[in-house]
């Protein structure tokens, strides 16, 4: 396996102490066949490997022959399980959805739209899309109450319908 390879390279140029550690723990999951991903690395652990891009730490979605035939909704689940979500925004002459990793916040987000709107963040205006959905537009879930002001600490939903308030 590549992996492998790549491990026993790096462990031959003598690393730091801490990178050798996870190293040594990478090679003896990658010799029982276990892919990276799976190899229980801590946050901290995964972080002193992550420069070398090992080809078995990206997520693999298994499918079987029935769920090919249901293109959109293994396109959906591949997006899910690869750790990304998507939130709204609505009105003028554009709606769209913009794909953030799960657990970005309301500040990430603003900057996936733009720098600009990051920068001058004030608050986002959020409404839940089966809120959206049920009320029967933006306008009514605002008369019933759904709309919440966020800030910028707000770890973002999918699916959330989003207006960023901002002062530049």
């Amino acid at each position: 396996m590549k992996d492998l390879e790549a491990v026993e390279t790096r462990l031959g140029r003598g690393p730091a102490a801490a990178e050798k550690a996870v190293l040594e723990k990478l090679a003896e999951a990658l010799m029982s066949e276990n892919p990276v991903s799976s190899a229980g690395l801590a946050p901290e652990e995964l972080a002193a490997i992550s420069a070398h891009n090992f080809i078995s730490t990206k997520p693999v979605v298994a499918a079987d022959a029935a769920e090919l035939a249901e293109p959109d909704a293994l396109l959906l689940r591949a997006f899910a399980e690869s750790g990304w979500i998507s939130f709204l925004t609505v009105g003028g002459k554009e709606n769209r959805a913009w794909p953030i990793r799960a657990g970005s916040t309301a500040w990430e987000a603003a900057g996936s739209i733009h720098t600009d709107i990051q920068k001058g963040f004030i608050r986002a205006e959020v409404i839940s899309f089966a809120d959206l959905v049920e009320c029967g537009g933006e306008t009514q879930a605002k008369r019933a109450g759904k709309l919440r002001l966020e800030l910028k600490t707000y770890v973002m939903q999918d699916c959330d319908v989003v207006n960023f308030r901002s002062g530049k």
